[in-house]
């Protein structure tokens, strides 16, 4: 499976394969220095017959060879020898099909022109000790979870999810992960995170669609003193303080498409400039970003790049909502039940027998979330150590239903027809404000309930003329 000692690098085997002799050359020169074993091959047949005489643990390869295919020289690679980490390097041109390759198994891709020192040497260390640890990290993932408090589930349809965090964690490849409002995306976004090599290092997590353009990029970018009206002093963005570690874009939909060209620049060339700012600043962050929208859909309505998105969706990851995986139902309510009878000092409570029953017969329209809210809610309101059905679901989210809602607007059509547009509002207006109710003005959780962005809620509310938001 490999040639690693822990005693050293001399070990590690790399294999660069490039048809311009002067790549090979001055990689095998630095590689070296650095301890690694290094071959190299300008032909990628002749690479090809070597890999099957001798293991290598890595191969740094080109992606356009004129002798052979970068895509076809990879899956030989994978067919030869699965455990061998691939990484490759390419023209800005070809970045997409960089992309390709990563599906198909490479580590990550470094562009050319590249920065030996940053690029190739950060790069190839990552991917090495990420190899190790991939094999680790797949027999002790439910220990992990459980050390750094998260819970992903068991169910059947959730099988899919955990197989592609156990795969993906350990690697740089960039991650989207899609679902419904509530279904756990950053806590799945946490476990690429702890699963990675980069566990040490910061997570940072922005909500895109909680602030405006100018703040979001401000956020994220950081600005220099005198770039705007209230620029005080310099600004470091999270991008920075995320440098070595994940940076986790929630809810990237919401992103202007003046914001999107940034982004997609910072993916592409690892650098950005802060606002205001003349100075270009280089970053290793991994990417992770998340959606409950459909993104394909948002591209047919030019309100999502479609390079943006082909350059997040290098690694998909759907989670099903939880009335698709109501064997998760229980064992989450108990984790839930656990940590926050422990956090409020209110030990000893149980669910009641028919609880089970409840909570596989509701809708959880809100998901994980809900049901967390629910079970913390209950703890804390219920009398004595039994929590009832009642105590449990009785605050809980209800599921508007839409075809009640549709035939009482047939019954209403009378002789005279009807004002269609103005019904549909006061309909619109009514769930607006009924989810404030029942989150006493939180926008940020009517929002939620909603399965709407914040910044498209406020936008409702504003059109509507609705009360602001409360303390």
């Amino acid at each position: 499976m490999g040639c690693y000692n822990p005693g050293g690098m001399a070990s590690w085997r790399v294999l660069i394969v490039d048809d311009e002799q002067s790549i090979c050359d001055v990689l095998s020169i630095s590689l070296k220095k650095e301890g690694y074993f290094v071959a190299a091959e300008t032909n990628p047949r002749k690479a090809l017959e070597r890999l099957k005489r001798e293991p290598f643990d890595l191969i740094l390869q080109d992606l356009k060879m004129p002798e052979m295919d970068g895509i076809d020289l990879l899956r030989e690679i994978k067919k030869l020898r699965e455990e061998t980490v691939v990484i490759i390097m390419t023209a800005y041109t070809t970045w997409d099909r960089a992309v390709e390759a990563m599906r198909l198994g490479a580590y990550d891709y470094i562009k050319k022109p590249f920065d030996t020192q940053i690029d190739i040497k950060g790069t190839i260390s990552r991917a090495l000790h990420a190899r190790d640890q991939q094999v680790q990290f797949a027999k002790s993932f439910d220990d992990m979870l459980s050390r750094i408090g998260l819970v992903v589930g068991y169910s059947k349809a959730m099988k899919t999810v955990r197989e592609l965090v156990q795969r993906a964690a350990p690697t740089d490849s960039t991650v989207i992960i899609q679902g419904e409002s509530g279904v756990g995306k950053e806590l799945i976004a946490r476990a690429l995170h702890y699963g990675s090599p980069r566990s040490a290092k910061p997570f940072i997590a922005v909500n895109c669609g909680a602030l405006t353009e100018t703040l979001l990029e401000s956020e994220l970018f950081g600005h220099s003193k005198g770039s705007f009206t209230g620029a005080v002093s310099d600004k470091v963005g999270l991008v920075e303080v995320a440098n070595t570690g994940t940076l986790f874009l929630d809810e990237v939909s919401e992103m202007s498409p003046q914001l999107q060209v940034k982004v997609l620049r910072l993916l592409e060339e690892k650098e950005f400039k802060p606002v205001g700012s003349v100075t270009t600043k280089r970053v290793d962050v991994r990417f992770i970003t998340a959606t409950n929208k459909d993104l394909e859909a948002a591209i047919q309505r030019n309100e999502f790049r479609k390079d943006l998105f082909y350059r997040l969706n290098v690694i998909p990851i759907h989670i099903p909502p939880l009335r698709e995986r109501r064997d998760d139902i229980p064992i989450l309510a108990e984790f839930f039940l656990n940590k926050y009878s422990k956090d409020m000092k209110r030990q000893g409570k149980k669910f009641a027998p028919e609880v089970k029953d409840a909570m596989m017969r509701h809708p959880w329209p809100g998901n994980i979330r809900e049901l967390e809210n629910a079970v913390q809610r209950s703890i804390a309101l219920s009398d004595g150590d039994v929590i009832t059905a009642k105590d449990l679901l009785e605050t809980a989210a209800p599921t508007p239903d839409l075809r009640s809602v549709a035939a009482a607007t047939a019954r209403a059509i009378g002789d005279e027809g009807l004002d269609l547009d103005a019904t549909m509002t006061d309909i619109e207006m009514g769930y607006l404000k009924r989810a404030l109710d029942m989150t006493g003005g939180n926008y940020t959780k009517a929002a939620q309930l909603l399965k709407m962005s914040l910044r498209s809620f406020r936008y409702k509310l504003q059109k509507y003329g609705i009360d602001k938001e409360s303390d």
